[in-house]
């Protein structure tokens, strides 16, 4: 099997464009796509021991429903970048458009910049399966929306209904960058050891993947956490 194949993407057709890789996946273990121009679905249930390595912009849904491969765009992404995604990495050295990892199910993105609306929309975890989300830059509104489970990082400011109807997971958020008020049913506390351990991890693999130095962005100290206040933090609007 070849090491790495190289494919041109260009103006092809989404579908003439997948139809391209997976047939180079085929061959190889490693894809090297160029000139990529916002062409949908590449990478989508990329399987472990794959990875593609994209040049230009990827377009809608990159990485959806991915099974454990690897995809590292150098360049950005556009919305729904690993759309129910269930294992595997994402590395984006761009941003990433609206609602990034929305449903996602396992698996990491890391993007260096930031991203826009609905970023981590219903994310959920389930068994040993925890995803994970770090924003290097700011966010759009409603990130974290509707969140059952997981993790994201946010390096930069949130926009507007931070968390609406959170009700699983933590969001790390810096706490100079920290909402003006709580929205109601969730807890905006300091860390604990074993936050400490896990966003430090999160924040040494955001500098491995992009060669910034140990937390040139943000240290441990400068977070805290966002979590719901309790299994239920919504149960007071509904009829027993």
């Amino acid at each position: 099997m070849a090491e790495t194949i190289i494919v041109e993407l260009g103006t092809k057709h989404f579908q003439e464009a997948n139809a391209a890789v997976r047939a180079a996946l085929a061959e190889a273990d490693t894809v090297c796509i160029v000139e990529a121009y916002a062409q949908r679905y590449l990478g989508c249930t990329l399987p472990a021991g794959k990875r593609l390595e994209i040049h230009g912009t990827p377009g809608n849904d990159l990485a959806c429903y991915m099974d454990g491969g690897e995809v590292e765009v150098f360049g950005s992404a556009q919305d729904q970048t690993a759309n129910t995604m269930n294992a595997g990495t994402v590395v984006v050295h761009g941003r990433v458009g609206d609602a990034a990892g929305y449903a996602m199910r396992g698996g990491e993105l890391i993007v260096r910049d930031g991203c826009g609306w609905r970023g981590g929309i219903n994310m959920k975890q389930y068994g040993g399966k925890c995803p994970v989300i770090v924003i290097g830059g700011d966010a759009g509104n409603f990130l974290g929306e509707y969140m059952a489970g997981g993790i994201i990082v946010l390096m930069g400011r949130a926009g507007d209904h931070l968390a609406s109807g959170m009700h699983g997971g933590v969001i790390y958020l810096r706490r100079n960058n920290t909402p003006a008020v709580v929205p109601d049913g969730l807890d905006l506390r300091e860390l604990t050891d074993e936050d400490t351990a896990t966003l430090g991890a999160l924040l040494a693999r955001y500098d491995a993947c992009f060669g910034t130095e140990p937390h040139e962005h943000a240290s441990v100290s400068e977070f805290v956490a966002l979590r719901p206040a309790s299994s239920r933090p919504y149960a007071a609007m509904y009829a027993s």
